[in-house]
């Protein structure tokens, strides 16, 4: 069964950092590439970031450019670390996966496609 699950939201005060993480099991981590979603309340889903496997691409969404940094343990894991948290970053989080390589285009348009998802994990940034 494949797994991806987030870990690391909480709340937080605008400023401050958080780190997220997606442990991804139950498939072959080389052969999917992964991406960041989040998706606040009345919002749609908006792509935040991926990192392609082949060439070492990351994108990021123009909202969180400088401030957030993705990251993999090329293991089974990839990290998010969001910088300077604005209450405008406040959303549901996910994790999902791609086989490889990710279409850069559905991530910048919210995740159609994508293989797997996560549950999500809450951030809240307050003001």
């Amino acid at each position: 069964e494949v797994q991806l699950v987030e870990s690391g939201g909480a709340l937080v005060q605008a400023g401050g950092s958080l780190r997220l993480s997606c442990v991804v099991s139950g498939l072959t981590f080389d052969d999917y590439d992964i991406a960041w979603f989040r998706q606040a309340p009345g919002k749609e889903r908006q792509g935040v970031s991926c990192l392609r496997h082949d060439d070492g691409l990351t994108w990021y969404g123009d909202s969180v450019k400088g401030r957030f940094t993705m990251s993999t343990d090329n293991a089974n894991t990839v990290y998010l670390q969001m910088d300077n948290l604005e209450p405008e970053d406040t959303a549901v989080y996910y994790c999902a996966a791609q086989r490889a390589p990710i279409t850069l285009t559905a991530v910048a348009i919210g995740g159609f496609g994508m293989d797997y998802w996560g549950k999500g994990t809450q951030v809240t940034v307050s003001s």
